[in-house]
């Protein structure tokens, strides 16, 4: 039997430890850990959040079975931006917020200018509960925008992440792939 390696989310610096938890969805005890890394601008992961893993999450997340972490990789700072502002919106809006940035991403990530695109994810952000004030606040948090990179930068290099997205599950890294792929991979390894 194929043990696999035990469960870790690193450490980031204590000027933004708190932004960090909200990432996690499913039971702690599920059989089946995966890890997520995903750019808010990558048009593969918004294809996957709005089509793969819906049905991920009803099958195996809400079911107990699988963990799952979100982790980002920054590709510019359009995508680190949104990740801001879904941190922003609370633990318990987080994974919400993040479904409207990738429903929504044609539109935002090319709204034009910076001012534009922050505008654009600011409705989105209003959508969550977030007035003008908190989400000026959040994009101007500079401690927490770079102990967020260190730590996205950290996590990608230790799994040697090139593209997303991309998926450790049960520490075994995936490309991208069809919902009938991740099933037939979840279900073998549920019955190690």
């Amino acid at each position: 039997m194929i043990r696999r390696p035990p469960r870790s989310t690193p450490k980031p610096s204590s000027a933004a430890s708190d932004v960090y938890k909200r990432q996690i969805l499913g039971s702690e005890d599920a059989k089946i850990e995966i890890v997520e890394y995903a750019s808010y601008t990558c048009p593969h992961c918004a294809t996957f959040h709005t089509e793969i893993y819906p049905r991920l999450k009803n099958d195996y997340i809400e079911t107990g079975k699988v963990r799952f972490i979100y982790r980002e990789v920054y590709f510019d700072k359009f995508g680190l931006w949104a990740s801001m502002i879904a941190r922003c919106a609370g633990p318990e809006k987080f994974f919400g917020l993040t479904e409207l940035i990738y429903k929504s991403q044609q539109k935002w990530a090319r709204a034009g200018d910076d001012a534009a695109i922050v505008t654009e994810l600011s409705k989105l952000a209003k959508v969550a509960g977030l007035n003008d004030q908190k989400i000026q606040n959040c994009l101007e948090d500079t401690d927490k925008l770079r102990a967020l990179v260190e730590w996205v930068k950290n996590n990608a290099s230790n799994d040697d992440i090139k593209s997303t997205p991309s998926f450790i599950i049960d520490g075994e890294k995936f490309s991208n792939m069809g919902y009938d792929d991740f099933s037939s991979i979840i279900d073998s390894k549920i019955s190690e």
